[in-house]
């Protein structure tokens, strides 16, 4: 049996996810997606009643733990509550981001500090505090990155500079990691009915001008970014590590609004 996307049933039956920042948005639609696929799922926040709430939606079984990614001892902790009640890990995602909009001479070095803290060191306290609990060989690591890792943006030097180095901790630990364990990550693009979008394009989940300038003519959906996620925790990604897969509909190709002629 195979659901509509073409994945087996039960096709992660037996294998333990740690989804850091999978309280809301994509994460937390990776946490759902992994966990009917058969997996054992444990999500981490900083707010514990959202830890909570965000396990009981997903449901099964699934655990909610409360730890802040920048630190070290903290994330690395819940890790290991998690590996020791569901099994040794074979997926861990990395999602927890911050982000706002401002312009470098209007941001404090402590903001710019902070974003950079929750994304790029984050992303490396999750991997590293992880590599001890994994299920070697074979298991999967998922950074969620952004298209500003390859695309400067105004009023985004913080997220510019902190998903740069996300790809990179990517692409590096891959090469280190490998062959026992595959490290890749998922660029989404403007996806709607996430935090991403109202903070930094408040007001265009509505249709209007600007998916015209999307290939795909239209905004993103949650359960697409949990689709790729499922791709390469799957068999059919047992070649693919090292990669940035941007799920954006075209967007980071440019300005697709047709022309005349």
């Amino acid at each position: 049996m195979s659901d509509d996307s073409g994945f087996k049933d039960g096709m992660l039956a037996g294998k333990t996810a740690f989804i850091a920042g999978g309280t809301s948005g994509i994460n937390l639609g990776i946490a759902k997606r992994l966990h009917g696929l058969g997996a054992k799922v444990a999500v981490a926040g900083r707010n514990p009643e959202k830890a909570a709430a965000a396990a009981a939606e997903i449901g099964g079984g699934a655990m909610g733990l409360a730890a802040d990614v920048r630190d070290y001892a903290a994330i690395t902790a819940v890790m290991k509550q998690a590996a020791e009640e569901l099994g040794p890990l074979d997926i861990v995602v990395s999602g927890a981001a911050g982000n706002f909009l401002a312009p470098a001479l209007g941001m404090s070095a402590n903001a710019f500090k902070t974003v950079v803290d929750i994304d790029l060191l984050g992303t490396f306290n999750v991997f590293r505090g992880c590599y001890d609990l994994l299920n070697r060989p074979g298991a999967s690591l998922i950074a969620i990155t952004a298209p500003q890792a390859m695309r400067p943006s105004i009023a985004q030097i913080h997220a510019c500079a902190a998903k740069a180095g996300v790809n990179q901790v990517v692409r590096v630990l891959a090469m280190e990691w490998g062959p026992d364990v595959r490290v890749n990550g998922i660029s989404p693009g403007p996806i709607a009915g996430t935090e991403g979008m109202s903070r930094l394009a408040p007001g265009t989940d509505a249709s209007g001008g600007r998916q015209e300038k999307i290939a795909l003519k239209r905004w993103g959906r949650i359960g697409e970014i949990a689709e790729m996620a499922a791709f390469l925790c799957s068999p059919s990604a047992a070649y693919v590590s090292g990669a940035i897969l941007d799920v954006d509909g075209g967007s980071s190709l440019g300005d697709a609004t047709p022309k005349t002629l």
